[in-house]
C-alpha cells in the first residue's frame, strides 16, 4: 500500500499554491512514494556510529587579510550607470518613507 496518497499530495499542493491536474497528483503521489522509500532504506543503513553530515569531504574556509587594491575611477564606473544622483547610483525606490 502507497504511503503518498493522492489526498497527500494534494494537500501539499494546497500547502505550496500549486494548482496540479489529475494525471499529475498521480505521477506524484508514487514519485514521492519511491523517495520516501529511498530514504528510508538510507536510514535503515546508517547506524548510529555514523555522524551526520552535511558534505562528505571536510570543508575549510580559506581566509585572506583585507588589502587595498586599486579600482576603478569613480566617474568610469558611474559613466556606465543607467542613472546616476549625487555620484551614487540612482535606482529605483522599492520601500515606502516611514
Amino acid at each position: 500500500m502507497p504511503r503518498v496518497t493522492r489526498a497527500d499530495v494534494a494537500h501539499l499542493a494546497r500547502l505550496s499554491r500549486l494548482a496540479l491536474t489529475e494525471a499529475e497528483l498521480d505521477r506524484f503521489a508514487g514519485q514521492l512514494d519511491v523517495i520516501l522509500d529511498a530514504v528510508a532504506k538510507v536510514s535503515s543503513v546508517a547506524g548510529s556510529d555514523v555522524r551526520p553530515t552535511s558534505h562528505p569531504l571536510p570543508l575549510t574556509n580559506v581566509y585572506r587579510d583585507d588589502e587595498v587594491r586599486p579600482s576603478l575611477p569613480v566617474g568610469e564606473v558611474l559613466a556606465a550607470a543607467p542613472a546616476v544622483e549625487d555620484q551614487r547610483f540612482k535606482v529605483p525606490r522599492i520601500l515606502e518613507e516611514e
